[in-house]
């Protein structure tokens, strides 16, 4: 009867030990990948802090092309308002189109194209866009990580039960958009 008793026992206490690993194996998953978006988040208000300085040196070149520093500043401000990873890319596209119509607008002035103020914030950016890349990479493996885990047999029975879900991944639908914008005037 006492070993009967033991084995039930120590049966209940593998159960509730592995419920214990696969939750902490969930939360360890969920911290990551939102420590992967602050990262993202990060470089993203980086890039947002540099596009008014950018559009302000451009602006001293190129007064009279209003139209295009507006269209800037409306992407920069929506994609700083944007939430969630879907809502946030499609921002980012956005973005990334107008500050590409900014650099062609350079291309006719080569006063600015010699800036050195302008050659710095294209240096800060393009250093901006390749963190952001990194980052975006690192995020979207920690998603993987963790949608993964909450799909998989067994633990998928504990994360519905414990209310985990899987976090969007941070893509960039356009072919064309997936490059950092071409920000190397040293023709």
């Amino acid at each position: 009867m006492i070993s009967t008793a033991l084995i039930i026992f120590a049966i209940v206490v593998v159960i509730l030990l592995y419920i214990a690993a696969v939750y902490n194996s969930l939360v360890v998953a969920r911290n990551r990948t939102q420590e992967a978006w602050s990262d993202i988040d990060v470089q993203l208000k980086r890039r947002y802090d540099l596009i008014p300085n950018l559009v302000e040196t451009v602006k001293g070149y190129a007064a009279h092309e209003s139209g295009t520093f507006e269209k800037v500043i409306q992407a920069r401000n929506a994609a700083m308002s944007a939430q969630g990873a879907k809502a946030k890319a499609e921002a980012e596209n956005v973005l990334a189109g107008t500050l590409k119509t900014l650099f062609a607008l350079a291309e006719n002035y080569p006063e600015l194209k010699a800036s050195a103020n302008f050659l710095e914030l294209q240096r800060e950016l393009r250093d901006t866009e390749d963190k952001i890349q990194a980052s975006r990479r690192f995020y979207n493996g920690n998603a993987m990580e963790l949608k993964t885990k909450i799909e998989s047999f067994p633990s998928n029975i504990f994360a519905n039960l414990l209310g985990f879900k899987p976090m969007e991944f941070f893509e960039i639908e356009d072919e064309s958009q997936k490059q950092a914008p071409k920000v190397d005037f040293k023709n």
